[in-house]
């Protein structure tokens, strides 16, 4: 199947239907005008910005409705897409753009300073101010305005043309441009909206971040795809939340955070959000606990996991087993093939751990010029090695045992940190906690766990903690320290970032 236009060819089927909402702004697209506007973007791109087929556009600033009409609109153009991690230091933005190399920067009012620092710096040509304030840049709504835009169809491209950039978190190195393609796009539209139905009836609140595969694919471009509406938050807010998935939302995706804070809401009820048919959640499991107070509200949150490599969806949780699969991601989606191989890099016996590996039309083919890192990810025969500890249970669900990197030697003994995590956060005063190794004369390496208290708990001692852990854990396992913080150092999709324990 080649790239066809999913814009055009939407605006054809279901022109007046609601596309999209910018719950901030309160900008609003049907599907023929938010066809317009990637259109009109395409048009300006390439007319008063000056880009050729094949350049990087980088943006740089919250979610907004905008976001989607350059995206189809970079499709339109054959332009590639760059969201750029606005929380990133200034240093951090310019090792990106060196990587990407962008002609053109497009950027919200909040980073004017970052992105005239950018342009200073030579790391890009052209600065497109969305919100028209900076009157030594282009201006977006104008550049648009003074288009005539070309609403015929783009011509049919190869599917594995890169679409769009999405960066990694950068944790463990040099952070690595993911190559998006439309073929990604499609296959994650069918692998995630046969699984949750997905129609064109159905609305999603978007609290994501869109520089993100999650904000941009759960389940946004998915729902563009089967005619429904994304509603788009600039951020999470529990207050708004609440208000849009009671009112309008139909179908929601969060991760565990999320989750937390939904649940923590004062006028949290299950029969208030009985208007959301379909919970999704990634990034980590849900702790039983909380999945079991949602279950108690007749809420029941379907875990799933996939990759920036992987469009996203790989696995899905069945919603009769939220509760007695606790932990699990469930079972891979129609278009992904799975393997799980030991460190001779042979299938293990089931019930086994080993390194998850992803094959499909929904792998992306590599990162942005480096050839090594795609080398050394992804075979020639298509498996991408995910970097990922997983094990297949008796039923064919899939559990996510920790990540490679996370795993650490005590004693000789292997310790996976998320095994010791789902002890510790069934503690009565524990609400959260995060287990990394750290060195030990004697033992190599010991866990130390970091755990957030519920509030009006009592703080439990050490030497209790180690008990309970004692009970459900072999020895090895159980950590030797433990330190109790405010709070747990995130990314921008609230997954811990483990590294910045290890230095504390």
């Amino acid at each position: 199947m080649n790239m066809f236009d999913l814009a055009g060819h939407r605006a054809r089927v279901t022109p007046n239907r609601p596309a999209l909402e910018d719950l901030a702004s309160g900008i609003a697209y049907t599907y023929q005008q938010l066809n317009e506007q990637a259109a009109r973007f395409a048009a300006a791109a390439l007319g008063q910005w000056g880009l050729q087929e094949g350049d990087r556009v980088a943006f740089l600033g919250h979610s907004r409705a905008e976001f989607f009409a350059m995206l189809f609109g970079c499709a339109k153009a054959g332009l590639i897409l760059v969201p750029l991690n606005w929380r990133l230091a200034q240093p951090e933005l310019e090792q990106l753009m060196e990587d990407c190399t962008p002609d053109a920067l497009i950027f919200g009012e909040e980073f004017t300073d970052s992105a005239r620092k950018l342009r200073a710096s030579g790391h890009t040509r052209v600065l497109v101010d969305l919100d028209g304030k900076a009157g030594d840049c282009r201006h977006y709504d104008t550049d648009l305005a003074d288009t005539t835009p070309d609403l015929a169809p783009h011509p049919d491209r190869d599917p594995d043309t890169p679409w769009y950039l999405l960066y990694t978190s950068g944790t463990t190195g040099r952070p690595k441009g993911v190559i998006q393609t439309f073929r990604m796009m499609m296959s994650n539209y069918l692998n995630i909206g046969l699984a949750v139905d997905l129609t064109g009836q159905d609305t999603l609140l978007n609290v994501l971040p869109l520089f993100h595969t999650a904000g941009i694919n759960l389940y946004s471009s998915a729902v563009f795809l089967a005619g429904g509406t994304v509603l788009v938050a600039r951020a999470f807010d529990p207050d708004q939340a609440m208000d849009v998935l009671e009112t309008r939302a139909t179908i929601f995706f969060g991760v565990p955070a999320v989750y937390q804070a939904i649940l923590e809401h004062p006028s949290f009820s299950g029969e208030r959000l009985r208007n959301v048919r379909s919970w999704g959640c990634g990034g980590a499991p849900l702790a039983l606990p909380v999945a079991r107070q949602f279950v108690e509200e007749g809420i029941r949150v379907r875990t799933g996991m996939g990759m920036t490599e992987t469009g996203p969806t790989v696995f899905l949780l069945d919603e009769a087993d939220v509760l007695d699969k606790i932990g699990s991601v469930g079972r891979p989606q129609l278009l992904t093939e799975i393997r799980i191989v030991g460190t001779d890099g042979q299938d293990v016996a089931p019930g086994e751990s080993g390194e998850l590996l992803i094959r499909g039309p929904n792998v992306t083919p590599g990162y942005w010029n480096r050839p090594d890192a795609t080398r050394e990810a992804i075979e020639p025969d298509g498996w991408l090695h995910s970097g990922d500890v997983a094990r297949c249970d008796e039923d064919g669900c899939y559990y996510i045992v920790d990540r490679w990197k996370d795993m650490f030697i005590s004693g000789g003994e292997n310790v996976y940190p998320a095994e010791v995590e789902r002890v510790l956060v069934e503690h009565p005063a524990v609400s959260e906690v995060a287990v990394v190794g750290v060195a030990d004369e004697k033992w190599g390496e010991v866990g130390k766990a970091f755990l957030c208290l519920k509030p009006d708990s009592e703080e439990p001692q050490p030497e209790d903690l180690s008990a309970w852990c004692r009970e459900r854990l072999a020895g090895y396992k159980v950590p030797k320290h433990f330190r109790v913080v405010d709070e747990l150092p995130r990314n921008a999709l609230g997954k811990v970032t483990k590294q910045a324990l290890r230095q504390d």
